[in-house]
């Protein structure tokens, strides 16, 4: 679900079973070409399908950091710590072209990337991902599972 789609009479009703934050990040430089910056959004979209698709009804997904920037990834990691002193119980990046770091990100709970699942981004790796997610979740006693 994404965060526009969420109306304020009906958060508190659905806040429950949306306890997963999904922070996507583009990893643009500002040095691509129009059309890279579209095979980069299409890349994001698709990665971001391993984690929505499965999990829809459970997770939120926030606007993307497009840009790389000198100390986005401690914005990143402020942000995984805001959403969940919020009232989210999972912050999960997401991103196709971004290698963040766990050690970079502790108020991360998983960093989705094909390089962390996969070579490439095949069945296998949708599957990867959403058992991490399944894993995450159980082993967090989050709500839901």
């Amino acid at each position: 679900m994404k965060f526009s789609e969420i109306e304020a009479s009906s958060w508190e009703e659905l806040r429950p079973y949306l306890d997963t934050c999904l922070i996507p990040v583009t990893g643009l430089t500002g040095r691509e070409q129009p059309y890279e910056v579209t095979e980069k959004l299409e890349r994001l979209r698709d990665v971001l399908d391993w984690v929505e698709i499965p999990f829809n009804g459970r997770v939120v997904t926030y606007p993307a950091f497009q840009y790389q920037t000198e100390g986005m990834t401690q914005a990143i990691n402020d942000l995984c710590r805001n959403v969940k002193s919020s009232g989210f119980t999972f912050a999960i990046v997401v991103s196709a072209d971004f290698e963040g770091k766990t050690e970079e990100l502790p108020h991360a709970d998983l960093i989705v990337t094909p390089r962390g699942f996969a070579l490439d981004s095949g069945e296998g790796a949708g599957g990867r991902v959403k058992a991490a997610i399944q894993e995450l979740w159980l082993s967090k006693k989050g709500p839901g599972l």
